[in-house]
């Protein structure tokens, strides 16, 4: 049978007071994302205030802003498993006071040590709700809305970002002359991270999670909280069915046979790698974290390129409402192929623009600007909800937190490594250099997704976790 057929045996999803429920949940839980965008995108309008009262060089302002990739790296790995050991709900109110005492530490820093510090703590932080967000929402969403419940986190991750760009032009253009005006812009963040940890006290663990552990009657009762009650008794009987059956893949598992079940994890842990590492390969975040840069490399001024700067934070959240829209409606394969293929495309046309208007035509930066917010349309629509939402759901319940955590991690760590040399790498070789290299890596992981990405959408988790074990999930396999 199917993994789509057996998928629709489920009894009908419904409406009423669960959806609602559902809805809440969502809502709370995506304040991680928030925090996860507005901790990313400060740091594009803070930087020169802060380099000019710290004295900070190019080297500092590279850690300054790096550290915070290197750090979510490390908390992306480590939270995956403190989620599996403690539960995915534990694991978001403990993220949500690291992401507050990180911002305390940021606006309150007397020099470059102690910001670094308090960014860390802040990478910390995102790199766990990067991890544990997108997991906690695919556990508890029904498969006929799972891309576009789970998408929900991408969502906030950028209308984060853009409030960043947003506070960054405001308080820059109006207080900008003054000392510490850097401060405010990362005080605000430790709103939402209040309103986090308030909000996960009152919502439910992951029911799926609670199955893993053995808490059967919890995980029923919550599950009939975001389900019709024949729903979830019926969701419930497939989940315990999966995880029977993976023991008794385990218990029987033994000489060679252990090496298969290995190499299952493995394979799909490579996908998940290809998959974390190659969002940041497109270039996405040298425009969300050097974008004032990136700007006044095209020619504009700097108060101009503040305020030029909102319109790809405004692009990138529609591309991801767009993005929700489409993720029930388009295969996954089909939206990342197509996102790797038309951000190469427009990094050509950045790159050929960049080479062919010289630097004194008046009309540069608006092209490039245009040119810039095409390449941000086509990423968030195509590849950044997308994206998380694959990574939540391609590993099996048992390494679910772990496989999305190595994944992540390996996201975070390309983030850090791009972040400390961007800026190293558009002095060096400009916009056209830089972009050009984009799109070649760009190409290539086209043809890398196209090959090994296997489609997810409109089937169940325990479905995916039984074509990852026996390696039916994948493009080569259904070809056959």
């Amino acid at each position: 049978m199917s993994a789509q057929s057996t998928a629709s045996t489920l009894p009908p999803l419904g409406t009423g007071k669960h959806s609602r429920y559902l809805g809440i949940i969502a809502l709370i839980a995506t304040f991680g994302g928030l925090l996860f965008g507005y901790d990313t995108g400060v740091i594009n309008g803070a930087l020169e205030p802060m380099s000019r009262e710290l004295g900070m060089d190019s080297t500092a302002q590279g850690w300054v802003t790096g550290s915070l990739a290197f750090a979510a790296a490390i908390g992306a790995l480590g939270c995956g498993r403190i989620s599996d050991r403690f539960g995915r709900r534990t694991t978001i109110i403990g993220l949500s006071t690291i992401f507050f005492f990180g911002a305390l530490a940021c606006v309150f820093a007397p020099n470059v040590a102690v910001l670094i510090t308090g960014r860390t703590l802040l990478g910390l932080a995102v790199g766990g709700a990067s991890a544990v967000v997108p997991v906690f929402l695919a556990e508890l969403a029904p498969y006929e809305i799972r891309g576009s419940l789970s998408g929900r986190n991408e969502l906030m991750v950028v209308g984060g970002q853009l409030a960043a760009f947003i506070v960054n032009a405001l308080i820059g253009n109006l207080w900008g002359e003054h000392d510490g005006v850097w401060r405010w812009m990362f005080a605000i963040c430790t709103l939402p991270a209040i309103g986090l940890f308030v909000g996960m006290l009152r919502v439910p663990e992951s029911p799926r999670w609670l199955l893993r552990v053995g808490k059967r009657e919890q995980a029923l009762e919550v599950m009939k909280r975001i389900r019709s009650t024949e729903r979830a008794e019926a969701e419930i009987a497939d989940i315990e069915r999966t995880l029977q059956a993976e023991a008794t893949t385990q218990n029987n598992a033994a000489g060679k046979e252990s090496v298969g079940v290995r190499g299952w994890f493995v394979r799909i842990l490579l996908v998940g790698i290809l998959v974390g590492a190659g969002q940041q390969l497109t270039g996405i975040n040298s425009i969300m974290y050097y974008g004032i840069k990136v700007l006044k490399e095209a020619g504009f001024s700097e108060s101009a390129a503040l305020i030029a700067n909102i319109a790809p934070g405004t692009i990138a959240v529609l591309g991801s409402i767009l993005s929700l829209r489409l993720m029930e409606r388009v295969p996954r394969r089909v939206m990342v192929i197509t996102g790797y293929s038309s951000t190469a495309f427009f990094h050509v046309l950045i790159a050929g623009a960049s080479m062919l208007l010289p630097a004194d035509n008046a009309a540069r930066p608006w092209i490039l600007l245009v040119l810039i917010v095409c390449f941000v349309g086509a990423m968030q629509t195509c590849l950044n909800v997308s994206t998380w939402v694959i990574m939540s759901e391609l590993f099996p319940l048992r390494v679910r937190a772990a496989g999305m955590g190595i994944s992540a991690f390996s996201g975070w760590m390309m983030n850090g490594v791009l972040s400390l040399a961007f800026p190293v790498i558009l002095g060096a070789v400009g916009l056209t250099g830089s972009f050009i290299g984009f799109a070649v890596v760009n190409v290539i992981i086209a043809l890398l997704m196209f090959r090994n990405l296997p489609e997810t959408r409109g089937v169940s988790l325990e479905q995916v976790e039984r074509g990852v074990m026996d390696g039916s999930i994948y493009p080569s396999a259904r070809k056959r």
